[in-house]
């Protein structure tokens, strides 16, 4: 995969709502194998597409990405030798390549994590008016409930067309947020006829109506802000509770191990494995996977 098929990859998983990392080399001591602008894609899995300097580099570029994806933080990482002699800034991770070349690469690391995916259902002024703004702010948006596809949220402004089925449809579907755009007495209403379809108390509970922040007597347009403004706030109250977190805000803190022939710790996902005594051994390369299991041990 070349530097523009990378890019075209990088859109199509950004378009479909999947996390990737982009590493991108910016600085090249040779001799090394790769360019300035070199690019790779590393995919949740641990598997990487594109081209980065090869096995000196791959293992220690999946590792670093697999940690970016974790924490949401995109990252400098210089790989060479430890003899290198070049002074690193203190933002800049420096790993320790075991490769016989001597020369020195800088990637930037760049992960793409995706916004939340919100659902509004309704085609008003204040339904209409909240999928523009959301979008301005990071959010994915659709008009549905795709069973296929989880949204994090979901906002009815069907005013009064089907409000019942549309809630009924979210609150099954186990929606973190779920919210109704009426008035209090409609909303009493809407609550009562799915009281009578026999939704639980538990679940009726978690219909947040009237939707949005308390702005008083409001316009359609101003609803959509107020809807916003308490999707932003429940976003990042979710975000500060692990217990609640949703797909873009969840960190997991990638599994890795050190390879016995080299010493490189490298990322569990994608890393090359052999099997000894029942034990899984992982690996930096299919080259010390080989002499582990050429010379029986490291």
């Amino acid at each position: 995969m070349n530097r523009s098929e990378v890019l075209v990859q990088a859109g199509r998983l950004a378009g479909e709502g999947e996390p990737y990392a982009l590493a991108t080399v910016v600085r090249v001591v040779r001799p090394a194998s790769t360019r300035r602008g070199d690019r790779a894609l590393v995919t949740p899995d641990g598997a990487l597409a594109g081209w980065v300097g090869g096995a000196c580099s791959e293992p220690i570029v999946v590792r670093e990405a697999l940690r970016a994806l974790a924490d949401g933080e995109p990252r400098l990482v210089r790989i060479g030798p430890a003899d290198a002699g070049i002074q690193a800034p203190d933002d800049v991770v420096v790993a320790e390549s075991r490769c016989a070349s001597e020369g020195v690469v800088e990637v930037l690391i760049e992960p793409e994590l995706p916004g939340p995916l919100l659902a509004v259902l309704g085609e008003g002024v204040a339904g209409r008016t909240l999928v523009q703004l959301a979008r301005i702010v990071g959010w994915r948006v659709t008009d549905g409930l795709d069973p296929d596809t989880a949204a994090d949220a979901v906002v009815v402004a069907t005013m009064g067309h089907g409000d019942e089925d549309a809630l009924a449809s979210a609150l099954k579907a186990g929606v973190d947020y779920v919210a109704l755009v009426a008035s209090a007495r409609r909303a009493a209403v809407v609550l009562d006829a799915l009281r009578e379809r026999g939704i639980a108390e538990e679940d009726l509970a978690r219909v947040r109506s009237p939707a949005g922040r308390d702005l008083g007597p409001s316009t359609q347009e101003e609803i959509a802000v107020a809807v916003l403004a308490e999707l932003v706030d429940w976003r990042h109250g979710r975000a500060a509770d692990p217990a609640g977190l949703g797909r873009e805000e969840a960190s997991t803190v990638p599994a890795e191990a050190v390879d016995p022939v080299c010493g490189m710790t490298v990322a569990v996902a994608g890393a090359p494995t052999a099997i000894r005594d029942g034990v899984t051994w992982y690996f930096c390369s299919v080259g010390c996977r080989d002499h582990f299991e050429r010379t029986g041990g490291p």
